[in-house]
């Protein structure tokens, strides 16, 4: 495995590992404006909600690798400590993309990217209709942690307004992962979709604790066939099947399996369809 030391490699270089391994990053698109009233949108993607109580947001448009400078937004929460944060969905990431181009101070990104600017309630910047997801905030503190190219520029909000999109929405009110529609920044020129194939459901352990990977025989922890999330499906349940349980699977199958090969493979294949319980029937009975 290589191993690096951060101030021994190139800062670009260390930037591309940085980003092309700690992904897909959630993109703030950062609507702001100047003490004169001229608004900039920019796309970040160092950025996440921090909390819930009280709603925070934090995101960090880094100084510029090639120049070192900082870019508009972070002068412009200094003079107006206000800002816009637009969640980007796949219908507008093209948009999003020309938006991101270094345009002189004071050229508008809504008119560029062809984005419909509409007055926020609370704060000063405007929002993007095209999101479906538009946090109005209040900034807190700009923390700057260096001054060389790289840089981060750390900004600190408080959500005040929330505007959500009915279409997104399901039927209890909620924000619907499959009608949402997002995207997330990669490395180099990748981006990825939360879409369709690409979501998947992990359901959480919750008050239940699992009985645990240690928990499991020998010969399953050690399987050949079984990979580290199916030993992670079976650890997550509370508890085995009963012996009884177990006794009523082997009355009622009719699979023979004659070695651990086999029965690793049956577990597995029921693994892949979420059937943990019957994963483990199958484990224990050939046990």
């Amino acid at each position: 495995m290589l191993s690096i030391s951060p101030s021994e490699i190139p800062q670009n270089l260390l930037h591309s590992h940085l980003v092309s391994s700690v992904g897909p990053r959630p993109i703030c698109f950062a609507s702001t404006i100047d003490a004169k009233g001229n608004p900039n949108l920019a796309p970040f993607s160092f950025f996440n909600i921090m909390g819930s109580n009280p709603p925070m947001a934090v995101f960090s448009p880094a100084r510029s690798g090639r120049t070192g400078n900082n870019k508009d937004t972070v002068y412009n929460v200094l003079e107006v400590p206000e800002v816009v944060i637009n969640v980007v969905t796949y219908s507008m990431v093209q948009q999003m993309s020309l938006a991101s181009a270094e345009y002189p101070k004071g050229v508008n990104e809504f008119i560029k990217a062809g984005f419909t600017p509409v007055p926020s309630e609370k704060v000063r910047p405007f929002r993007v209709k095209e999101s479906p997801v538009q946090m109005e905030c209040i900034v807190l503190e700009v923390k700057h942690t260096g001054t060389g190219g790289g840089a981060g520029n750390i900004i600190i909000c408080e959500i005040i307004q929330l505007h959500i999109s009915e279409d997104i929405l399901n039927a209890d009110g909620r924000i619907d992962q499959t009608k949402i529609d997002t995207v997330g920044r990669m490395g180099a020129n990748f981006y990825c979709r939360a879409h369709g194939a690409a979501l998947f459901e992990q359901p959480q352990p919750g008050h239940n604790l699992g009985i645990g990977i240690d928990s499991l025989p020998a010969s399953i922890r050690n399987s050949k066939i079984l990979s580290g999330n199916d030993l992670g499906r079976l650890g997550n349940i509370p508890h085995l099947p009963t012996e009884a349980d177990v006794l009523t699977y082997k009355a009622s199958t009719t699979k023979k399996i004659s070695n651990e090969e086999e029965l690793h493979t049956e577990a597995k294949k029921l693994l892949e369809g979420n059937h943990v319980v019957e994963a483990w029937k199958v484990l224990l009975a050939g046990l």
